[in-house]
Order: structure tokens, then C-alpha cells, then sequence
């Protein structure tokens, strides 16, 4: 029987932009046949969705009326947290990658390494990472990402994670089966690293665990572009729209669970 987890991937594949508008698209032209006013409507709408949740302008518009807002971690307030360690959070693994000849972190799991590396350089904490094999890894994938990212740390930036949860599928579980790896060392208070977008849900989720949380977010949606390029469909404009949705879905279903 297929658990819910499993079925994470299918569902928000199917409930996220392309897929949401394209199929929208494709109901409209079904409909065409019979009724084709409302059809070529239907379609006409799908399409304008697509290419507007493809404009940068509005994915940063969406990340700042859908999700709480998130302001940088400063030195001082760094310093002051009082946090134990430092906590990255995964963000996929390229499973195969033949120029290296093993698997490589995903370009947001690299970022969120990069800066996790950075705050403990400049704090001295020791730093965590969460991260296994998600609900969605590919057959190919034999590493979890905390092994990948155990690698990449030490090749990268000379860094040794000192805890790793390499069994984590999602960012519930990124908190929960933290937590006893940490609390043998008696680390309750910790900084947070995410994407910013992604920092909500993280933060809830990691109180719910028992952590007290001084968030870290990096990867801000901020506008990058020109006025009209900001308006003009590009692939980095609907991942970005994606990755928020995402996020409010993702905060409207904690709430039930």
C-alpha cells in the first residue's frame, strides 16, 4: 500500500506550476470539442497562469504576500543567539554526476552548505546537516544527501560535520530524528539554515521537535532584473513561483497535521 509520504511527490507535482496550468491547458482543449467558447477560455486562462507564475516580478510578489517574511541573520545577532550549532537543511542530490564520477549536492543543497560553512566560520559552532534519501530520490541515488554533503563540506570548505541525519525524507523528519543526534550533546538551542521560502515551515517544524531556533535564510526571491525582463517568462521566474506555492501549501498542510 503507497503511504501518504510517498505519494508527497506525485500530489505536489501534479498541484504546482507546470503541471497545475498545462493541465488546466489540456482540460480546456477537451472541453473545446463540445463547448468551445469555455474551452478555448479554460485554455486561454491555463496559459496566462503559466506565463505569469513565469515572470520573476510575480514570484517575488507571491513571496511577499504568501509566505511570512524573513530578514537576514546579522553578525550581532549571531552572536547573541546563544545557538549550539548550526543546522543545514538538504536540498537534493544530483545522484549520477559523470564529470565528478559520483553524486554531487543539488544547487540549492550547495548554497545552503556554502552559507552554513560560512556562519560557522564566523561563530566557531559546529554544524549538522539534514538530509536523507527523499520521498521523490531517483532508483539511481545510493547516497543520502547527508553523505554527499559530508563530502562536499570537507572537500569544499575544510569542514567536518560533526552530526549527520542521513534518513530524513522530508523537513519534518529533518527535525525529528535530529533531535536525539543533537540532544546526546546537549544542543536544544540552534541556527537555522534554509532558504529563505522555505524558512517558515522549517522553523515550525523544528520547534515542534523541541529546538529553540534562531533562523539563518539565504536564497532571498528579490527582484534581479530590469522592469521588463522582470515581466517576461524565464525558467529561474517559475521556480521560483513554484518554490513559494510549494511553501504555502506546504504551511497550509502543517496546520492539519
Amino acid at each position: 500500500m503507497i503511504s501518504l509520504g510517498e505519494l508527497k511527490p506525485i500530489l505536489s507535482t501534479l498541484l504546482l506550476p507546470p503541471a497545475a496550468p498545462l493541465l488546466l491547458v489540456l482540460l480546456g482543449l477537451v472541453l473545446a470539442v463540445r463547448r468551445k467558447a469555455a474551452g478555448l477560455t479554460l485554455a486561454f486562462l491555463g496559459s496566462a497562469v503559466l506565463w505569469l507564475l513565469s515572470c520573476h516580478a510575480v514570484a517575488v510578489w507571491l513571496a511577499l504576500n504568501l509566505l511570512p517574511q524573513q530578514t537576514a541573520l546579522s553578525m550581532a545577532a549571531l552572536k547573541t543567539s546563544g545557538a549550539q550549532a548550526i543546522v543545514v537543511l538538504g536540498g537534493g542530490v544530483h545522484p549520477t554526476a559523470p564529470e565528478y564520477g559520483e553524486s554531487q549536492a543539488s544547487a540549492a543543497a550547495a548554497m545552503r552548505l556554502r552559507y552554513g560553512a560560512r556562519l560557522a566560520r564566523q561563530s566557531g559552532l559546529p554544524v549538522a546537516f539534514a538530509g536523507g534519501l527523499g520521498w521523490g530520490a531517483a532508483q539511481t541515488q545510493t547516497l543520502s544527501e547527508g553523505e554527499v554533503a559530508r563530502r562536499a563540506a570537507l572537500q569544499d570548505y575544510g569542514l567536518a560535520l560533526k552530526w549527520i541525519d542521513s534518513q530524513s525524507r522530508d523537513t519534518s523528519e529533518n527535525a525529528r530524528l535530529l533531535r536525539p543526534l543533537l540532544l546526546k550533546d546537549g544542543v536544544q538551542r540552534i541556527v537555522l539554515v534554509t532558504h529563505a521560502s522555505h524558512m517558515p515551515r522549517s522553523v515550525r517544524a523544528f520547534e515542534a521537535a523541541g529546538f529553540t531556533v534562531t533562523a539563518a535564510p539565504m536564497g532571498f526571491i528579490l527582484p534581479s532584473r530590469n522592469g521588463v525582463l522582470e515581466w517576461l517568462p524565464s525558467a529561474d521566474g517559475l521556480e521560483a513561483s513554484r518554490a513559494v506555492l510549494k511553501e504555502w501549501l506546504g504551511l497550509l498542510a502543517q496546520r492539519f497535521t
